[in-house]
């Protein structure tokens, strides 16, 4: 298979039921699709790839869900649904609880996947108030289900000592926002997942986050990152996005930039 032959297929999940905080990640997709194409701006990547005449990104729509915890179970199903035509995938979320399922989906298509989290948080609790689904957590669940051989986590900056002992129990890999560096980003293997929690900005950046965590990186440091990536990314997710919380759409066009130098990665390596 000639993976650079490939098509990219965008898809949305509007779920934010596992969010501990407000909710609103599950309005995101159609504003950051709204971003995406504002007449503000235009669909050419860093690369000069300009997707609006690209024939092989397409767009899927969002995923019907059910409520609670069948949620889960639909998102997995609809992902290796569209998985099974061999595209890689770009999804928007909706709140980090989100990648769990997707993952699964993922994993039953690609063995021996690796994992780049770019995220303020290491969402390795077991779990959150209760909850072993919350958007807290889906890391925990990735990593004890073998879904993954390698975690690499960046930007972290709110590492409780529960999730410093789970970090070391799955041997993940963390580099924190203080230690910034794309050096790790090299040594990645394919088949490659990106899982992007836009909170790994400083809130400077994007005020459209449920957590607003200072000390962040900036976009740039973000963008080069995934400019950075060589291994053949087979699928990413954009997530934690709310609009309740932006401004002026500020964080719905560093979604959507951030959306368009992923798809070119996806078309270019």
């Amino acid at each position: 298979m000639n993976l650079n032959a490939l098509n990219v297929t965008l898809v949305g999940i509007p779920f934010d039921e596992s969010s501990s905080f407000l909710r609103g990640p599950a309005e995101a997709p159609p504003k950051i699709r709204e971003a995406l194409h504002s007449p503000s701006a235009n669909l050419v990547t860093e690369s000069g790839r300009d997707l609006g005449a690209e024939s092989r990104f397409r767009d899927a729509g969002d995923l019907q869900l059910p409520t609670g915890a069948a949620a889960f179970g639909a998102i997995e199903q609809g992902v290796a649904e569209l998985l099974e035509t061999g595209d890689r995938l770009v999804v928007l979320g909706g709140d980090h609880a989100i990648t769990y399922p997707l993952i699964r989906a993922f994993a039953g298509r690609h063995d021996n996947l690796t994992i780049l989290h770019l995220d303020a948080h290491p969402d390795l609790y077991d779990e959150l108030d209760g909850n072993k689904l919350s958007h807290a957590c889906p890391f925990a669940r990735i990593m004890e289900a073998n879904l993954a051989t390698r975690l690499v986590q960046m930007g972290i900056r709110t590492m409780t000592p529960h999730q410093r002992e789970q970090a070391e129990r799955f041997g993940v890999e963390v580099v924190t926002a203080r230690d910034w560096s794309d050096a790790v980003v090299g040594s990645l293997e394919a088949p490659l997942y990106l899982s992007l929690d836009l909170d790994v900005l400083d809130p400077a950046f994007a005020p459209g986050l449920s957590h607003h965590e200072p000390g962040g990186v900036t976009v740039r440091d973000v963008l080069t990152v995934v400019q950075a990536i060589r291994a053949p990314l087979v699928g990413a997710d954009i997530v934690e996005y709310n609009p309740v919380r932006d401004v002026n759409g500020v964080t719905a066009m560093v979604a959507a930039k951030c959306l368009k130098e992923v798809v070119a990665r996806m078309l270019e390596c």
